[in-house]
């Protein structure tokens, strides 16, 4: 049975961070999982960027069920169906886009579009979204932007995952956020560790990601 809305949103809470990937090679889609469970993280957005991400999504979610397994960059409804097939448990995208939101809803996936301006916020509001990710969080002024987007909309319950320069040095502050839910990192496995096998690096970076996460959410 897959992972309601509600699960998703309390895993989120819990972790604090979703490492956000774009993997090449299918081959290291089980070394990455093992390397993220290793250094705490129970949960993964693999991106649509690349050709192997639908394959990867279908082995971890196959392999590696005690990790919670996203598709990331959904921008098509040939992404968001391909994805529920190969067994992603959430989906996010950098935009809002209202057409795939219902079919999300209708398909009974968990989607996080993503928003950067009132307007954005108030029609995810309108279609019942419940996280937003806040992309490209730093250019579009971090932590202040978000702050002046809460005062209007905090009321309603939403939640937001700041994505798109976050990193080990600010994370502390947007985790202190009381809107913010998670944080998507891309720091935590990247390209050229991977293609370099270098998972106990990722593993360490993961370790010192939820260091930080329990430093400002002591459970």
């Amino acid at each position: 049975m897959k992972p309601t809305y509600a699960v998703i949103q309390e895993k989120l809470q819990q972790t604090g961070i979703v490492p956000v990937i774009a993997i090449e090679d299918p081959a290291h889609a089980l070394p990455l999982a093992d390397a993220l469970l290793a250094g705490g993280i129970p949960i993964v957005e693999i991106t649509f960027r690349t050709a192997a991400a639908l394959e990867v999504i279908r082995t971890l979610a196959r392999e590696r069920p005690q990790l919670l397994v996203g598709a990331g960059t959904v921008l098509t409804l040939e992404n968001l169906h391909s994805a529920i097939q190969a067994g992603a448990v959430f989906g996010v995208a950098p935009g809002l886009n209202a057409t795939i939101v219902k079919a999300a809803s209708e398909a009974g996936l968990p989607f996080i579009p993503g928003v950067a301006t009132p307007g954005e916020i108030e029609a995810a509001l309108s279609l019942g979204c419940k996280i937003l990710k806040f992309f490209p969080a730093e250019p579009l002024g971090g932590l202040e932007m978000l702050n002046a987007l809460l005062a209007p909309y905090g009321h309603t319950g939403i939640r937001f995952m700041p994505t798109g320069g976050v990193t080990p040095s600010n994370l502390p502050n947007y985790l202190s956020c009381k809107g913010v839910t998670a944080c998507g990192g891309t720091w935590l496995a990247k390209k050229e560790d991977m293609a370099a096998s270098q998972w106990d690096e990722i593993r360490n970076r993961c370790v010192k990601a939820m260091e930080i996460v329990r430093s400002v959410r002591p459970s």
